[in-house]
C-alpha cells in the first residue's frame, strides 16, 4: 500500500520524528498572570501528541520580564514555576511519541499589554491592539529604540530561556522572527532604521538572529533542536512582502545558511502556502529556503489539503507540514488521515483563546 509521503518517517538533529505532520505555533491566551502553563493547555497539547502528531511546537513563549511579554495570559520560559510545569508537559508529549519544541519569542514594539515597548527604532507599529488579547483596540504605544546593551539583554533571555527547555525536557526550541514580532521588526526595512551594526544591510538586520543562534548553541545539548520562523507578512500587516521579492530572500536565506539553525519554519502569514508562497521566478520560499539554507524545512498555510502536501514534499518544496485551523478541528488529524476517517471542519469558535482556567487548576 502507497503511504503518503506526510506518514514517512525522518531524522532532524539525530532525533527521529514518526511522521512529517506539525502542529503550528498558535497563541491561546490561556496561561495565569505568572505565566504558567494551565490543565486546559496541558490537555491541548497532549491531545495533539496522542492524536499522532510527530513534531508540536508551542505557542509563543516569552523570554524575559523586561519587555518580551506580548498579552497578559501569555506562558513564559523564564521562572522556575514556568519550567517545572512545561517538564510535566513535556513528559506526557514524549510519552505519545512526539517531539516537543518550545517557540520562544518577544513581542517587541506589537505587544497587546505592555505601555513601555522595545523596538529596533522608534516607529509606530501598523494596526491596533487586538481585545481579545487583553490589549484593548486601541493604537500600540510608540516603542523605545533599543541600545546595544537593550539588545544584548535580549539575546541573553533566548539564551536563557533554551536553556531551561532543554532542562524541562523539550526536543528542541524555535526562535520566533516572524509575523511582526521584534526579530521580524529588526529584519524588516520599516521597523528597523539603525545605522549601527543590527541596521542597514540585510546582514546588520539578520545579527540579532545569528547571535541568538550562536548563543544557544552554545548553551545547550549537541543534538538540541534549534528552529527559525520566519515570514513575510506580519500579524499587524499580511500583506507586506520583501522589497525586492526572491533577492531579499535569497539574501536573508545565506545569512540563515551561516548561521545553520537545526531546521527553517516558514509562515504563510495572510494567505496559503501556494497563494503567497511562490516568487515570478517560479520557485517557492520555501524550496528556496531547503536550497540556500540547506536545513530541513517546514511549511505551513493550508497544507491539510493532501494533494498540495504530496506536492509540497515530493517537489521538494519542504519536508515537513504544519497545520493549524486543521489541528485545531482535529487534534487527531495524523491517526484520522492515516486510517481514513473523515476530518472535521474548522469552526470560528476553534480559533478563540480559551478562558482562563483559575489559578487553583494550575499543574505544577
Amino acid at each position: 500500500m502507497t503511504i503518503h509521503p506526510v506518514f514517512e518517517t525522518f531524522e532532524l538533529a539525530q532525533q527521529h520524528i514518526k511522521n512529517r505532520t506539525v502542529v503550528a505555533p498558535m497563541s491561546r491566551a490561556s496561561a495565569t498572570l505568572q505565566g504558567v502553563p494551565t490543565a486546559a493547555m496541558h490537555a491541548y497539547y497532549e491531545n495533539f501528541a496522542r492524536g499522532g502528531f510527530g513534531i508540536i511546537i508551542s505557542e509563543g513563549l516569552y523570554t524575559d520580564n523586561i519587555a518580551s511579554q506580548a498579552y497578559p495570559h501569555q506562558p513564559g520560559l523564564v521562572t522556575p514555576e514556568q519550567t517545572d510545569n512545561w517538564a510535566s508537559l513535556a513528559a506526557k508529549i514524549k510519552s505519545h511519541g512526539a517531539l516537543f519544541i518550545a517557540q520562544l519569542m518577544h513581542a517587541g514594539a506589537i505587544s497587546q499589554h505592555l505601555q513601555h515597548t522595545q523596538a529596533p527604532s522608534v516607529i509606530e507599529p501598523l494596526g491596533r491592539k487586538l481585545r481579545s488579547y487583553g490589549g484593548g483596540d486601541g493604537p500600540f504605544p510608540i516603542p523605545a529604540a533599543m541600545s546595544v546593551p537593550d539588545i544584548k539583554a535580549v539575546i541573553a533571555g533566548y539564551v536563557a530561556s533554551a536553556q531551561r527547555a532543554a532542562l524541562a525536557g523539550f526536543a528542541g526550541i524555535e526562535i520566533h522572527a516572524a509575523n511582526g514580532y521584534l526579530l521580524d521588526q529588526f529584519l524588516t526595512d520599516y521597523t528597523n532604521l539603525r545605522d549601527d551594526d543590527y541596521g542597514g544591510t540585510i546582514l546588520n538586520r539578520f545579527r540579532i538572529i545569528a547571535e541568538i543562534i550562536a548563543g544557544i548553541k552554545k548553551a545547550v545539548p549537541a543534538n538540541f533542536i534549534i528552529g527559525l520562523r520566519l515570514s513575510e507578512g506580519k500579524v499587524n500587516n499580511y500583506t507586506y512582502r520583501w522589497a525586492a521579492g526572491a533577492a531579499t530572500a535569497a539574501a536573508i536565506l545565506e545569512e540563515v545558511n551561516k548561521a545553520a539553525p537545526s531546521y527553517v519554519h516558514i509562515s504563510a502569514e495572510g494567505g496559503t502556502w501556494d497563494t503567497v508562497g511562490f516568487y515570478t521566478t517560479g520557485e517557492s520560499l520555501t524550496g528556496m529556503a531547503k536550497r540556500i539554507a540547506n536545513k530541513p524545512v517546514i511549511a505551513n498555510g493550508g497544507l491539510h489539503d493532501l494533494t498540495i502536501a504530496k506536492r509540497v514534499i515530493e517537489e521538494g518544496h519542504a519536508d515537513f507540514i504544519a497545520l493549524g485551523k486543521a489541528a485545531l478541528a482535529n487534534p487527531d488529524w495524523p491517526t484520522h488521515v492515516s486510517n481514513g476517517i473523515p476530518t472535521r471542519d474548522f469552526e470560528h469558535v476553534m480559533g478563540e483563546p480559551f478562558p482562563p482556567v483559575a489559578e487553583a487548576d494550575v499543574l505544577v
